[in-house]
């Protein structure tokens, strides 16, 4: 595969639909400190309101749409695609419903670690935070403050995760305090790696044909069955994560599901960027 030697870094953006988040996110990837990276926008589907949003998207960075037929849940398939389709090495992971911070790119890049799966979580925002970052009231160089400011309204309003919304500098009085904190699980919206980690597992497993297990808990028992650790990018690699109705669909298959591949010690997946069925 060829590299593009001014790219350092891909940012696959998981979307299905919803234009109005995805147009916040991009609005976002558009003040990154770090610039050298391209975009590819990997949609589960194929509708005709993303095509028509990202045909008149201003943007300053090399996009890639990719599509497939929508027929169900098939996220997996969709990002093996982008995987196989990115033009640089370093692979960065988000959802299509969460903002980023100015510095998110910046991080993602600094501590990349080809030994290393960066991790790193994300505030979830009550609904009218989340309006307010919508409709431009609220900038995001002015996040920080406005979650100090307003943490116990957020919560009280229905936000969680408050913590993490707060961008520590690790050149500051309090940049001791990302050092210390760990991550215990992979999230599928803010996690990155090197093209020759998730090659090794052989990608995502399109097995998975329900939200959630197959994003990320899977990778990460995987990634670590091959020797991988996670590295935390918790308050440096900061995401904003938009306000919508959950529609959380029951776990047991997929936990299922993974307790048979882990029982076999199958960290390679059999049904993923290469078929070895």
């Amino acid at each position: 595969m060829s590299k593009s030697s001014s790219l350092k870094s891909s940012l696959i953006i998981s979307v299905y639909k919803n234009t109005k988040f995805l147009d916040a996110v991009m609005k976002s990837v558009e003040i990154q400190t770090f610039r050298d990276f391209e975009v590819i926008i990997s949609e589960d589907g194929d509708s005709e309101e993303m095509k028509s949003y990202l045909s008149t998207l201003k943007t300053s960075f090399p996009i890639l749409h990719l599509t497939q037929a929508d027929v169900g849940w098939r996220k997996n398939q969709a990002l093996n695609r982008a995987i196989q389709s990115a033009k640089t090495d370093w692979l960065v992971f988000i959802d299509g419903d969460c903002v980023l911070h100015p510095r998110f790119m910046e991080f993602h890049w600094k501590l990349s670690d080809k030994n290393s799966i960066l991790a790193g979580k994300r505030i979830k925002l009550d609904p009218q935070t989340s309006d307010l970052l919508l409709n431009g009231e609220l900038a995001l160089e002015e996040m920080n403050k406005f979650i100090r400011q307003n943490s116990s309204k957020i919560k009280k309003e229905g936000g969680s995760f408050v913590e993490e919304g707060l961008f520590i500098d690790p050149k500051g009085l309090l940049g001791f305090i990302p050092r210390l904190r760990k991550m215990s699980q992979l999230k599928g919206c803010n996690m990155s790696f090197h093209r020759d980690a998730i090659e090794a597992i052989n990608g995502f497993d399109e097995d998975y044909i329900r939200p959630a297990v197959g994003e990320d808990i899977d990778l990460h028992w995987r990634f670590e069955g091959l020797g991988f650790k996670l590295k935390s990018l918790r308050n440096l690699a900061v995401q904003y994560h938009l306000w919508h109705k959950e529609s959380w669909t029951d776990q047991e298959e997929n936990m299922e599901m993974m307790r048979l591949n882990q029982a076999k010690k199958q960290f390679v997946c059999k049904n993923g960027i290469k078929k070895l069925n």
